[in-house]
């Protein structure tokens, strides 16, 4: 799973990220706000995806398992994105003050130098690997010990406020602490949590929480949607899905297969991928706030998770309807490569048919001579074969 997820959402992300780019080139957007553009429409909703795969019994199947694993490494790639699009935005203004970067902005006046894009995204990722490291090696011990404790107590109400209480502070520490998004706190507080004996028992107690949070979010998400940009930018908007439920699905589809994968799986991967959720909506709202994206690229995001999110059943339901045709296809060109024929003249009923007619009739016809001591009923004779004289026996 690992060899499939890693390598294939990395494409993924870059060839719909060249995608969105190239969307907003056209519409005349900044360099900047096209990258945060394609990078929004890069990126599947996790909570979508699992859903789809619950409904349809596969998030233990082997599809189902790299297609989650495939949207937890573009979950990493966001977050690391979330981390590096301040730091980058603030040097490519001018004004190292808006990457929000504390650390960068003291050593700058210590050393009474300007730091280049460069030095500031290296600031930022010692920063984070400082946060990594700290997380590894002290909230590994620390925050099961913290569970352990709590669930001795025996009291269910105390433990789903501390699995919340730890979430939260991990995230609000990272931030504040180490200058790094609070979504890189979450998913570590998250990674930490898992590995513990009580990770199933946090989920469990955790779960109403988590569909209370996914609402709210996606109401607050809504709540910004501007319905105008449907009658205000048709051809773009029309653009913009295309490349979520299309362009993604496609690229997916081929790396998978290029993988040596089967058909089921390439589809199974295109349909969960054909969709965007909340880490587009937060790299929107982050890039409108770093003035990097412009108002109308965040209804074209917006407008696009809903109509992918609406579209995506109707997805999951074609691909399981195109799945047995697309696998016989996918066979059949397999073998006719191996046999080194070409798959269009092996699949084509009536070129078959009159390949067969041509070869019947270019096989070589012998002149029949009877077998006059046969029809003699002399059986001496007709023991012996008839022989053509250029010709065999028979």
């Amino acid at each position: 799973m690992r060899m499939i997820a890693v390598p294939g959402a990395i494409v993924q992300i870059g060839f719909a990220t060249l995608l969105g780019w190239g969307l907003g080139a056209m519409m005349g957007w900044p360099l900047g706000g096209s990258l945060v553009f394609g990078l929004a429409l890069s990126v599947a909703s996790t909570v979508v995806l699992l859903k789809a795969l619950q409904e349809r019994r596969l998030v233990d199947s082997d599809r189902g398992r790299i297609a989650v694993g495939w949207l937890i490494v573009e979950d990493l790639a966001m977050v690391l994105a979330l981390v590096l699009i301040p730091a980058a935005a603030g040097v490519a203004s001018g004004n190292p003050e808006q990457s929000h970067d504390s650390v960068a902005i003291l050593l700058g006046e210590a050393l009474n130098v300007e730091l280049g894009i460069g030095a500031i995204i290296a600031i930022t990722l010692v920063k984070v690997a400082a946060f990594v490291a700290f997380m590894l090696v002290v909230g590994r011990r620390v925050i099961p010990a913290i569970l352990h404790r709590i669930a001795h107590t025996g009291s269910r109400e105390l433990f789903r406020l501390g699995v919340l209480a730890i979430a939260l502070g991990v995230a609000f520490g990272a931030a504040k602490l180490f200058g790094v998004s609070l979504a890189l706190g979450a998913f570590f507080a998250g990674m930490i949590l898992s590995e513990s004996e009580l990770s199933h028992r946090a989920a469990q107690e955790s779960l109403p929480l988590r569909d209370a949070f996914a609402v709210l979010f996606f109401v607050s998400v809504g709540m910004l949607f501007n319905p105008a940009i449907v009658l205000e930018q048709p051809l773009p908007l029309i653009a913009t899905v295309l490349i979520i439920v299309l362009g993604k699905s496609l690229a997916a589809f081929a790396i998978v297969v290029a993988f040596r994968r089967g058909a089921g799986t390439a589809l199974t991967i295109s349909a969960s991928l054909a969709q965007i959720g909340e880490f587009s909506f937060i790299l929107a709202e982050l890039g409108v706030g770093l003035d990097l994206l412009p108002t109308e690229g965040r209804d074209l995001i917006l407008a696009g998770a809903i109509i992918s999110i609406i579209l995506n059943p109707l997805v999951f339901f074609l691909c399981d309807r195109l799945r047995p045709a697309v696998e016989t296809r996918v066979l059949r060109a397999g073998t006719a490569k191996a046999t080194g024929e070409h798959p269009r003249r092996t699949s084509n009923p009536r070129r078959l048919k009159r390949r067969r007619k041509r070869s019947t009739s270019l096989r070589p016809r012998l002149p029949i001579t009877p077998c006059w001591s046969a029809m003699a009923g002399s059986a001496a004779a007709s023991a012996q074969p008839c022989r053509h004289p250029d010709g065999p026996s028979w």
